[in-house]
């Protein structure tokens, strides 16, 4: 009898042996399971206060609905203008009208280019940058080489112009009523630019513009410039500074283009806040008036 008991007794022994293993087995395998779990849990409120830091600091624009059935190149070039290009970028994409904007540096010193940094991870924004000062002129030769829109808009960085005048820019060709629609200072508020100098380079430089060209404008220096961009297809420009203004009217207006002009508010700043335009730029535009009217 004794020796049957025997492999009773350890087959029963061995049966426990098995049953704890395995119970072991489960209780570990639900421990490891509990410290993944809680792993992922960490991990994913990491990533949650993260995510909420990045939206802290990251320029953050809500896309507005299309305002046009325009696809509409909005072109900034750039010098020192840490101040106001953040805002300036920021109001153009919530008019509504942009597809894309185009933003040139040309090679700033004050901490403009950190500012770009930033922008150009918004959505439709992509940045540029020269690595030396070239002039307007040349950042915009840059921005035309990179549109991809229907319709091209010449924005100034300095906010003396305003975005909320897109949709009477865009109107004419909108429309089909013009090829290039020329945003005037002097149409309706000659005033709005305080300093009579101004007022009256301008209007001089108008002037002798008309003369040559044969246009009527009041405001050829304007930087508000819209135009289809086929109207400067294959047009070879070569003003680099502010001599872009007169080079463009002329070669715009040699090619027969519809031009219109509508009335845009200006809020003019002084030297002291950055305004770049001095006489030399004045006297260039006179060569250029003369020059582009009739020869490339």
């Amino acid at each position: 009898m004794v020796e049957e008991k025997t492999p009773t007794l350890a087959a029963e022994l061995t049966k426990r042996s098995a049953t704890e293993i395995a119970t072991e087995r489960e209780q570990n395998a639900s421990a490891t399971t509990a410290r993944m779990l809680s792993t992922l849990a960490e991990a994913e409120a990491s990533l949650a206060e993260l995510e909420r830091e990045h939206a802290a600091t990251s320029p953050v624009v809500t896309r507005p609905v299309k305002r046009t059935v325009l696809a509409v190149s909005v072109v900034i070039p750039v010098f020192n203008e840490r101040d106001t290009i953040r805002q300036v970028v920021e109001r153009v994409l919530g008019t509504g009208y942009a597809t894309e904007v185009i933003v040139v540096d040309d090679c700033s010193t004050d901490g403009t280019r950190d500012v770009l940094l930033e922008l150009d991870a918004l959505e439709g924004v992509r940045v540029f940058m020269h690595g030396y000062n070239k002039g307007k002129g040349a950042a915009l030769h840059t921005a035309f080489d990179q549109v991809t829109g229907d319709v091209v808009l010449i924005q100034d960085a300095d906010l003396e112009y305003n975005p909320a005048d897109y949709g009477k820019l865009l109107a004419p060709i909108e429309a089909g009523e013009a090829d290039v629609v020329f945003g005037s200072r002097f149409l309706e508020n000659a005033r709005q630019d305080p300093s009579w100098v101004h007022r009256f380079g301008n209007r001089m430089l108008t002037w002798m513009s008309n003369t040559a060209t044969g246009l009527r404008l009041t405001d050829m220096e304007t930087g508000y410039k819209v135009f289809r961009r086929g109207a400067i297809r294959e047009m070879v420009l070569r003003e680099k500074r502010f001599g872009f203004e007169p080079e463009l009217t002329a070669k715009l207006a040699r090619r027969k283009c519809r031009i219109q002009e509508v009335p845009v508010s200006y809020a003019s700043r002084g030297y002291d806040q950055g305004k770049k335009i001095h006489l030399a730029d004045g006297l260039r535009a006179v060569y250029c008036i003369v020059r582009y009217s009739w020869w490339d």
